[in-house]
Order: structure tokens, then C-alpha cells, then sequence
């Protein structure tokens, strides 16, 4: 038997499964696609997370589209982080042509043009469905983690929350949360004295410093109501296909606090509601994070903790998580070593940082009698990666240069009649965009301010009348001199006295 004949045999064997799985290439033996030697990756493990890397412009986002697309055909549905802007395409089948013919001549895999069902989501003023929550669903961990809080301020937010849960005062927006740190230590500080003892000005103004920070990354339009209800990401079309729900994130590159804000409440509201899922063979739902340094770039070790916990623990919930960036360095090592799935695409060495980033990487993959990885990983073209998954038995399956097959749907954004169209269509929409400003804590404290200065200035009313009343009546009771001489009793008798003589 030939090397070649071995490889092929060693790559056949590797990815052999007996489940349901998806197709996403063909192994390249000394750089040349080996027809029908074909790299498939169960469904089963797809919620052991994974990670999509390499250079610009090598094919990352095709080939995160390319999972998407054959996740939503086998009934998956799929969420996806667009920064770029670039994804919306999905919506629409691909218009062919001759280089991705070629491609698939090599692959010896046939290429299918498709349209897939999608949801356009926002988190800013963009079009699409608003995805908002509320300060009440982060609760005050949460919050304080996300706020990067001293333990001190956290305590302070533990009891902002016992306050409003006490009182009955919900916490929807960051004005609600604002004007209860403010009443804490102004006109209702003797009452949370009294109640969960003295809270300092110092603190609060330092807590109210840290939401200002992030209310000028936009948050403000993301915390409040109709909070967004996690099971509508779980969606299936008529046809049995997953929704591929896309977020546009274009303009929140530059505000990497609000993006981090964000995946961590979502990841922790999915946590909190999807039931445990078992060993299912597929994933509930994958989630694909584009521009993943983003959530790492400046979260404080506490939020990088809180991450690091939810990534290992989802995957018991059904949820698969891909991270999608330039460098695997760019994800914590504690992350890193959660990712079942790596597919990297090639790697650039202008300078002795990137040839050292590029051993690190290659140390990443099991190790190969077939490919020396430090080199592959400089030779790979675009469209081409090295794969390394998990059999179903949770194994890593081996190392395979692989050509990728091209995505199904159009490789361009949507116009901006076709996206109207989509959002138009959208029942989403028509639940979460409408505004809602129901009472809540900043209208009841505002209420409860205003009724205890009218009583005071009523009070106060009343001792002035009071006052008033008891000065007039020392002034009735107090005769003028000579009145009084006249009417004392020894005037009087004096007088009838002299009366009595004269009548004699």
C-alpha cells in the first residue's frame, strides 16, 4: 500500500461515524485534495464548542457559513454575531459560478445552491428585532461582574435588589438602578439605615460612575423591556430547517464593554432556561461568536471567570459555542481547552511574534506522521484549513488538511430591499419592538418622594397654623394697663366705696 493509500485509509478510519454528521471537505495529501477522502464531524459532538481561526481574508466567515448553513439543514438552529456585516447573505442561494464548480470537482462532493431561513436581531437602533433584558434578569452577581465592583459595591447591589424585591419595585432599565443608588444615600438614606444598615456616598458615587461607562457604549438601549425570550432562537421553518438568527453588531466593534455585557446575560439566560439535554446526538443550538477577542479584550478576571464557567458547564444544556478570531491566542486558555472542534486556516509569519504565535498554534493539534502543522499552517490557501475534531466516541479525530466546500447560500450581503423584505416578514418583530415603559422602580421612587414632600410641606402647614394660633391667643389675653387697673377687683371696691359716701 502506497503512502497516499495509507493516508487515505487513516483519514477514512478517523472520520468514520455511525451517526448523523456534517460533510464540511475533502483531506489534501503533499497540498492536493484527495477526492472523496471526506472530513465529517458528528452531530453529537457539535456541543463540545470549537473554535474557527486564522489571517484575514483565508476564509474564516465562509466557513463559519458553511457550518451554519448545514447545521440549519439537519433542524438546527444557529445564532450568529455579525461584526462585519457580512453574513445577511444566507438568505438568499448562491448565484454559482466556475471557481466553485472546481472546487467540488476536487472535493468530489456536489454543490447545491440554497436559500436559508433567517432573523435579522439588533442591539442598537438598527433595524431587525431588539434584543433586550432587564437589570431584574442579571441580578446583582451578575451585574457587579459585569461592572468589574469591589466586593464592598457588590454588597451595595446585593442590597439594592433586597430593596426592590422588599418594596416591590422592579428594576427594568439602568435609570431604575441609578435612582435607587441615589435614593439609598439621599432622601431615603435614614431608611435603608434602619433597614440594612448605612451605605456609603464614596461607593455609590463610584458604582454610578461605572454604569455611566457603560451607558455611553449604548446600554441603555439594550436593558429594559420586552425582554428577549431565549426560546425564539430555537426556532424551526416549515420545512424542518433551523432559523439562522443573525445579529447585526456592525456598529459596536468600538464598544467591546457592551458586547462582552451581552454574550455573558445571553450565555447565562440560556443556561438558566434550557432544560439539561442528556446525551441527545445533536445540539439544541450553536452559537457562533465572530471577532470573539471582543468579549476577552477588556473583561475584568471576575467576567473572564464567569465565562470560563458557563463554557464548560452549556454544553450539558445542548448548546455548542464556536468561537471565530484571527489568533487562537486571542482565547484565554482556559476557554481554549474547552473546544472540541478547531479549524484553523492558514497563518501569516512577517515577523519573529507571528513565527513564535504560529509554533504555539501547531503545538494546539494532535501530532501527525502526515503533516508537519508549523508548515501547513503557512502553505494553506484560501478556503483551506486544518481540521481537528471528535469522534462520537469524544476522541480527537486526526489532523486533516482539508479544502473546504463552499457555502450554499450568496457570499455577499443582502440588499436593502431584500433585508426589508426579511424584516417586514418578521413575527419578532412585530413582539419585541414596540417600547415598553411600564412603572418601575424610578417612577415608584419618584411617587414616594414627591407624597413625603407634600406631607412635609403639609406638616410643616400645620405647626406654621399651630405656631400662628397659640400667638394670637397670648395676644387676646393680654390687657392694656389701664383696662386693667379699672377692672382689678381693688379699683372696684375703692370705687364703691367712695359711691357709698356720697349717697350719705
Amino acid at each position: 500500500m502506497s503512502s497516499k493509500d495509507n493516508f487515505i485509509d487513516h483519514i477514512d478510519k478517523g472520520y468514520i461515524t455511525k451517526g448523523d454528521y456534517i460533510t464540511v471537505g475533502s483531506a489534501m495529501y503533499e497540498g492536493q485534495t484527495v477526492t472523496d477522502a471526506f472530513v465529517k464531524i458528528p452531530l453529537k459532538t457539535l456541543n463540545r464548542h470549537g473554535l474557527i481561526a486564522g489571517a484575514t481574508g483565508t476564509g474564516k466567515t465562509k466557513t463559519l457559513q458553511v457550518l451554519a448553513e448545514n447545521l440549519s439543514d439537519k433542524g438546527i438552529p444557529v445564532l450568529l454575531m455579525d461584526l462585519k456585516g457580512d453574513l445577511s447573505g444566507i438568505a438568499q442561494p448562491s448565484p454559482g459560478h466556475a471557481k466553485i464548480d472546481e472546487r467540488h470537482a476536487k472535493i468530489g462532493f456536489p454543490f447545491e445552491a440554497k436559500s436559508f431561513p433567517i432573523e435579522i436581531l439588533s442591539l442598537s437602533d438598527q433595524d431587525g428585532v431588539r434584543l433586550r433584558a432587564t437589570v431584574s434578569e442579571f441580578g446583582p452577581v451578575l451585574l457587579s461582574r459585569i461592572l468589574d465592583l469591589t466586593e464592598t459595591q457588590s454588597g451595595i447591589v446585593a442590597v439594592v435588589f433586597k430593596y426592590c424585591d422588599d418594596n416591590k419595585m422592579p428594576l427594568l432599565d439602568l435609570k431604575d438602578f441609578k435612582k435607587v443608588l441615589q435614593y439609598a444615600t439621599g432622601e431615603g438614606k435614614e431608611e435603608f439605615k434602619e433597614q440594612y444598615g448605612r451605605i456609603s456616598t464614596a461607593s455609590t458615587g463610584s458604582i454610578l460612575r461605572k454604569i455611566v461607562e457603560l451607558e455611553q457604549q449604548g446600554a441603555e438601549l439594550f436593558f429594559g423591556e420586552t425582554s428577549f425570550d431565549v426560546n425564539d432562537l430555537t426556532r424551526i421553518d416549515k420545512n424542518g430547517r433551523g432559523y439562522i438568527n443573525i445579529i447585526r453588531l456592525t456598529d459596536i466593534q468600538d464598544k467591546p464593554k457592551l458586547f462582552s455585557t451581552f454574550m455573558l446575560s445571553l450565555l447565562a439566560e440560556i443556561y438558566e432556561t434550557f432544560p439539561e439535554q442528556g446525551d441527545s446526538g445533536r445540539p439544541e443550538l450553536v452559537l457562533f461568536i465572530d471577532e470573539a477577542h471582543l468579549i476577552f479584550k477588556e473583561a475584568s478576571k471576575a467576567l473572564l471567570s464567569q465565562i470560563e464557567s458557563i463554557v464548560k458547564l452549556i454544553r450539558s444544556k445542548g448548546i455548542g459555542l464556536y468561537f471565530v478570531t484571527q489568533n487562537p491566542t486571542d482565547v484565554p486558555e482556559a476557554v481554549l481547552g474547552q473546544l472540541g472542534l478547531k479549524i484553523q486556516h492558514a497563518l501569516r509569519a512577517f515577523t519573529a511574534k507571528d513565527r513564535k504565535a504560529i509554533k504555539l498554534t501547531a503545538e494546539n493539534y494532535p501530532d501527525s506522521e502526515y503533516y508537519d502543522t508549523a508548515e501547513v499552517l503557512t502553505s494553506l490557501g484560501i478556503g483551506e484549513a486544518l481540521v481537528s475534531a471528535l469522534d462520537e466516541k469524544g476522541r480527537p479525530t486526526p489532523l486533516a488538511a482539508t479544502m473546504l466546500r463552499a457555502p450554499m447560500s450568496r457570499m455577499d450581503v443582502l440588499t436593502a430591499s431584500e433585508l426589508d423584505e426579511v424584516i417586514d416578514n418578521s413575527k419578532l418583530v412585530k413582539k419585541y419592538n414596540s417600547t415598553i415603559d411600564r412603572e418601575s422602580a424610578y417612577e415608584m421612587l419618584n411617587e414616594k418622594i414627591e407624597k413625603a414632600e407634600k406631607l412635609h410641606e403639609k406638616e410643616e402647614k400645620a405647626k406654621e397654623k399651630a405656631k400662628s394660633s397659640r400667638t394670637s391667643s397670648r395676644k387676646s389675653t393680654r390687657q392694656n394697663p389701664i383696662i386693667k387697673v379699672l377692672t382689678s377687683a381693688t379699683f372696684i371696691r375703692s370705687i364703691l366705696g367712695i359711691l357709698k359716701k356720697v349717697i350719705k
